[in-house]
């Protein structure tokens, strides 16, 4: 994954996530849902649990004075069960936190991670690899900016 990929991937994300703040319409009324606090903790675990199977495998050297990480790391870029495991479980974390939500949301989000592992365990070319972590990551940030409402908003906004 080059730098450019990363800061371009990271722009779009936060662009998409600014426009939560700077429009009165988002998140969608009707669509929203306000995550318990359960939820959000299984979201942001499950996000957590992708940013570092994703910096693992691309970054490695960003871990290499984290001794306690170092297992978790190799695992991970051994492209193992163990790996795979390091991969669908904060995957399903992710889902099960906004499992409450519009369900076609839901499944286009599913699909996208669904995507990311089968082109990173199906020897796809790394070129189609990034294209899908890039489409979930838009998809995950667009997820959030159009439905989700944090633990602490009770009501959406009219």
């Amino acid at each position: 994954m080059t730098a450019a990929f990363a800061v371009t991937l990271a722009g779009v994300s936060v662009l998409i996530l600014l426009a939560r703040p700077l429009l009165p319409q988002l998140p969608l009324a009707g669509r929203s849902v306000r995550l318990s606090w359960a939820d959000a903790v299984l979201f942001l675990g499950g996000i957590v649990g992708l940013a570092f199977h994703c910096s693992a495998m691309f970054y490695r050297s960003l871990f290499d004075g984290i001794r306690p990480l170092g297992p978790l790391v190799d695992m991970v870029n051994e492209m193992n069960a163990a790996s795979i495991i390091l991969f669908v479980v904060p995957a399903l974390l992710v889902l099960i936190g906004v499992r409450r939500h519009y369900r076609v949301a839901l499944a286009v989000l599913a699909l996208t991670l669904l995507s990311v592992g089968i082109t990173m365990y199906a020897g796809s070319p790394l070129n189609v690899h990034l294209g899908a972590i890039f489409v979930a990551v838009v998809a995950l940030a667009g997820h959030v900016a159009l439905f989700v409402r944090p633990p602490w908003q009770r009501a959406a906004k009219p």
